[in-house]
């Protein structure tokens, strides 16, 4: 095998692997955080989703969603460089699903929603209100997120 072959087998690999782990941190948010969290008063799940909020932003998070989604984005130049190879149709839907399901979708809809519920306070009437419509449309928006990581994930690993 080639030294290209095996660095692109190594990218793809890696890549599926870290949309893999970001589809599993959406996945638990979709499927049981966001519902605890709504279970909770108000104020509580507002100020519990604020931390979360906070304390997301970490170079393992961080490194993991965004570096993966810079994986995808070379693996798609690498696609169009090389032309048509075996599994290029799976890399290249794959990585453009990360890019925009994942991080345009992160960029566009989940962030402002979060840069709103964290400037107010927990236990105002403001808050609450926001609060309401704040756990429907997140989750929405995470669920999108993690159909569109997990189908990344699945792609690239066919890809291989």
């Amino acid at each position: 095998m080639p030294s290209t072959n095996a660095g692109l087998f190594t990218l793809q690999l890696c890549t599926a692997l870290g949309c893999g782990l970001v589809a599993g941190v959406f996945f638990a948010f979709s499927t049981f955080v966001m519902q605890a969290l709504g279970q909770q008063p108000p104020a509580q799940g507002i100020a519990t989703m604020q931390a979360i909020n906070v304390t997301v932003i970490n170079p393992w998070f961080m490194g993991v969603l965004f570096g993966s989604g810079l994986a995808c984005l070379a693996l798609v130049i690498a696609v169009l460089a090389k032309g048509n190879q075996p599994g290029a149709g799976y890399v290249l839907i794959g990585s453009l699903l990360y890019l925009v399901g994942t991080i345009v979708v992160t960029i566009a809809f989940n962030v402002p929603l979060n840069d709103a519920l964290a400037v107010v306070e927990p236990n105002s009437t403001e808050g609450t209100t926001l609060w309401a419509s704040y756990l429907n449309t997140w989750t929405l928006w995470n669920h999108v997120r993690m159909l569109a990581s997990l189908g990344a994930a699945a792609l690239l690993t066919l890809s291989l």
